[in-house]
């Protein structure tokens, strides 16, 4: 099969691969680069981060590479605005934002003629999300690691809000190895997002513990959490999870507000970025239902030479 370009507003990327923004600190401008590099689209995750590190992180990603770098923004995180309103200043090439709705940043992205790109789940907002202006959309279904705003397969709901708007759709949730690109893209798609198998890579901000937990665990280690955003957690069993699991009590070391809302069960950025230091006693390893398929932590450059030839192999 053949790829198609994949057009947002004015950006245009060689590859239709947008590599997902994981927090905190899974996706930093490292990984952002080597994707950009090979035609894809990268992504720095700016949730967790001050306004000083992504700052940082969006210099030393553009230091990488001339190609397509983006953020990914949680608009469960109370310092939403300032993040993205940073971004837009150094230039980003586009914002992806989900775990929450913003009109505001619709605004903010057409003043700027910075695409906007929010993740949805249902027909409504992404409905919604045409009228106010967004660039396209991410279409996550409940196959997707980390927040999940739907129980819904992307299966089902791909085509049904592929066939409702008319700006491009991305697929997110399940997403591995070519195959699954291109049955995304025979659903209806313009493009794809890979979060998971990125989270695998060399260039991953994330901990060798961390994956090499990816590396063992099979479909029945992958879980559903109660995250204190509010939201279900797609993550994998570890002890930490046990400990969500058994009903106990964590410490908090102290709290920053980080969030809008929070419900104080646990910290979810501590937890996160523990996990992210390799720390699986008491940290919380997000990860896509299709984890299994993953056999190996390969260079970005080598991930998608893989891609490519799978994607070649399937008839078009």
């Amino acid at each position: 099969m053949k790829l198609p370009e994949l057009k947002i507003a004015h950006v245009i990327a060689r590859i239709p691969i947008i590599q997902g923004g994981m927090a905190v600190r899974i996706s930093t401008s490292r990984l952002a680069g080597a994707v950009a590099n090979e035609g894809g689209i990268g992504i720095i995750a700016a949730t967790g981060m001050s306004v000083e590190e992504l700052i940082n992180e969006i210099r030393k990603a553009r230091a990488l590479t001339k190609g397509i770098i983006g953020i990914n923004c949680l608009f469960a995180v109370r310092d939403f605005a300032n993040l993205v309103k940073a971004a837009i200043q150094e230039k980003i090439d586009l914002v992806i934002s989900g775990a929450g709705f913003s009109r505001d940043m619709f605004q903010w992205g057409k003043e700027a003629n910075i695409p906007v790109i929010p993740i949805v789940s249902s027909v409504r907002l992404a409905r919604l999300s045409e009228k106010l202006g967004a660039a396209a959309v991410v279409v996550e279904g409940k196959e997707a690691g980390g927040h999940l705003g739907t129980a819904e397969s992307l299966k089902k709901i791909l085509p049904e809000i592929r066939a409702a708007i008319s700006i491009p759709v991305i697929a997110a949730g399940g997403i591995i190895n070519g195959q699954d690109i291109v049955e995304a893209l025979k659903l209806g798609a313009n493009g794809v997002q890979m979060g998971t198998r990125f989270a695998a890579s060399e260039e991953s901000g994330a901990s060798q513990e961390f994956k090499e937990l990816y590396l063992r665990s099979g479909s029945d280690e992958v879980v559903l959490v109660k995250s204190p955003v509010g939201m279900p957690g797609r993550a994998l069993k570890n002890a930490f999870w046990e400990k969500l699991d058994r009903g106990e009590v964590i410490e908090l070391d102290g709290c920053n507000g980080c969030l809008k809302h929070c419900t104080g069960d646990y910290c979810i950025m501590e937890a996160l970025e523990r996990a992210r230091l390799g720390d699986m006693e008491n940290g919380l390893v997000f990860s896509g239902e299709c984890v299994y398929k993953i056999r190996e932590i390969l260079p970005v450059k080598t991930i998608f030479q893989n891609l490519l030839q799978e994607i070649e192999a399937c008839p078009g």
